[in-house]
């Protein structure tokens, strides 16, 4: 397993990432992407990981949980929280990579939601962040964290259409060194 994870999101212009626990689009373009990236390995006995708190998880339809082809590892402080066979629950980002580590794991993905990519966008860990960038505003109640201080751009894609629709794929590089700099002169509260 790689010792950093990554990052997968879509957002609007807002930073929006949802509304009422559902996504506030649908794309199927960028469903794909997501699917591609976070289930396709160079070995095929080797799967990838995806960590996501448990209302990302209660948000995903029940025909496509666990999602298939991919380590699911839900973060939960209730302990008595009913995960099935096959499926990891975990209490911290922490504990979630240490159970992962015991595994043939290619990639580890962040899938959300907006609590569990607040904890990973300031860890050490954090290398790429998958950003799919939907071109329009929403009425959103869950947001991302600005990233945009701390995270330098890599590459973007075309700008697509789907569904009257605009939106392109970005990837972002975590600058840690910065972000520590930036704490230790109390730029971050």
């Amino acid at each position: 397993m790689r010792a950093k994870y990554d990052i997968i999101v879509a957002t609007d212009l807002n930073r929006g990432i949802g509304k009422n626990n559902q996504l506030p689009w649908r794309i199927p373009t960028d469903l794909k992407y997501f699917r591609d990236l976070t289930s396709i390995t160079p070995v095929p006995d080797v799967k990838n990981a995806v960590i996501m708190g448990r209302k990302t998880w209660e948000s995903i339809p029940a025909g496509y949980r666990p999602l298939k082809d991919r380590v699911n590892v839900i973060l939960t402080r209730n302990k008595d929280y009913s995960v099935p066979q096959g499926v990891f629950k975990a209490e911290s980002l922490d504990a979630a990579m240490t159970i992962l580590a015991r595994g043939p794991i290619d990639r580890v993905f962040v899938i959300g939601g907006a609590e569990i990519y607040a904890q990973a966008m300031q860890d050490e860990r954090c290398g790429l962040l998958y950003l799919t960038e939907v071109r329009n505003r929403f009425d959103c109640d869950t947001f991302l964290p600005d990233y945009r201080t701390f995270y330098q751009l890599v590459s973007c894609s075309e700008v697509m259409m789907e569904n009257n629709l605009e939106f392109c794929f970005k990837v972002y590089q975590f600058n840690f060194p910065d972000f520590l700099a930036a704490l230790e002169t109390s730029e971050i509260t």
